[in-house]
């Protein structure tokens, strides 16, 4: 474990010969209350050289010095990438140094604003540090088992990591390059610049029945098999059809779609899927549809709280949507506006030879309630339409 101490903006470069200057965008982090020190586990320092492609060189005043920013926009950068202060350690890189240089260099030009540069690292370095962390612990850690008696895994990670670390650095560009095109093509198909921040989504919460009794019956690995099954069920279909996965909490998946029809496809596939997996719990899926704000690639705003609302709402092995949602369906002929319309439709068909209207859903009124933060609500049963 490393030391702790106080430690501030102003004082992680003591014994610097100038003052970090101030700055209007101060964050809630410019004070903590410890400083990692980096490791001296000679595997770990080799392993890091080796990923890092370079040696220790640079304290951090000296990183920000060499890169021309301030000791506090360095500092800042640091630490919404993820990473803790570590005083005035000698345990940055040519590479570290690079990157500050490139993230100032987008504000100087005018690119980027200075907020906007902090909240680029800071959504970058969390999606890479999850990503990071699960292939350490669900990939490299069963590649790493000692493959003969009397080998120790740290003997098995080095050639290991060497091996794989150009193919996944290869493999993460062209994934990362792919789902910038996909993002971008969605942008700019906006019907307006407004919408490209506030845009209208149709937005699913998918969530397993009785998770909470089962954490208390199945075993940790149990557990976790089920938690993966569920995620990447959930994920391959979502993709599958059209949709976007948006982030998954365990026992609870939240997707977004374009359009009503797509989010509606998937939600009862889902139900479909799961319902046919005896080792699955039932599930339950709310959607509402309705203008959202998009940030870091989450989703918020009360079409987001409408469709959880619904979600907990739901009977199980059913999809709950809101109004928004059946009236879009309704507009696009994915689903009758009424029963009864539906019936003389069909009636008028048969009568002048035609074949009826194809409805790829039914929907149902269920009863009006009111939902705590969001007024009365009247939701609506979705099913497949069979005849």
């Amino acid at each position: 474990m490393g030391r702790r101490r106080q430690v501030t903006v102003d004082n992680i470069s003591s014994g610097a010969d100038e003052e970090p200057p101030s700055s209007p965008y101060r964050t809630p982090h410019h004070e903590v209350d410890h400083t990692a020190e980096p490791t001296n586990d000679p595997l770990a320092i080799r392993l890091e050289q080796l990923i890092l492609g370079a040696d220790r060189r640079y304290t951090p005043f000296q990183a920000a010095r060499t890169a021309g920013v301030s000791m506090e926009l360095a500092s800042r950068f640091w630490r919404a990438m993820g990473f803790p202060d570590i005083g005035q350690a000698k345990a940055l890189t040519e590479a570290d140094v690079l990157a500050l240089r490139r993230l100032a260099g987008l504000v100087e030009a005018g690119l980027l604003s200075e907020p906007m540069a902090v909240q680029v690292a800071r959504s970058t370095g969390q999606t890479t540090a999850r990503l990071a962390e699960w292939q350490i612990d669900s990939f490299l850690a069963g590649l790493t088992e000692p493959p003969e008696p009397g080998m120790t895994r740290t003997e098995v990670t080095y050639p290991l990591v060497e091996l794989l670390l150009p193919e996944l650095e290869e493999f993460l560009r062209y994934v990362w390059r792919r789902q910038l095109a996909a993002a971008t093509g969605r942008v700019v198909q906006a019907a307006d610049d407004e919408e490209m921040v506030d845009r209208r989504l149709a937005v699913g919460f998918a969530d397993l029945v009785g998770f909470t009794r089962l954490t208390r019956r199945l075993e940790e690995e149990e557990l976790g098999e089920l938690v993966e099954a569920f995620e990447t069920t959930c994920a391959d279909l979502v993709a599958a059809h059209g949709g976007r996965l948006i982030k998954t909490l365990g026992d609870e998946v939240l997707y977004a779609a374009d359009d009503a029809g797509t989010a509606a496809e998937i939600a009862l596939r889902l139900i479909e899927t799961m319902s046919n997996d005896e080792t699955m719990p039932e599930l339950r899926v709310g959607i509402a549809f309705g203008t959202v704000t998009t940030r870091m690639g989450d989703v918020f705003g009360t079409t987001v709280n409408l469709a959880s609302r619904l979600t907990s709402i739901a009977p199980k092995d059913t999809v709950l949507v809101d109004g928004a949602l059946a009236e879009e369906l309704g507009r696009h002929g994915d689903a009758p506006v009424s029963e009864s319309e539906a019936a003389a439709e069909a009636e008028r068909a048969e009568k002048s030879g035609d074949a009826p209207p194809a409805y790829r859903f039914a929907l149902q009124p269920m009863w009006q309630r009111p939902v705590r933060g969001l007024g009365v609500v009247e939701p609506w049963l979705l099913t497949r339409r069979t005849t």
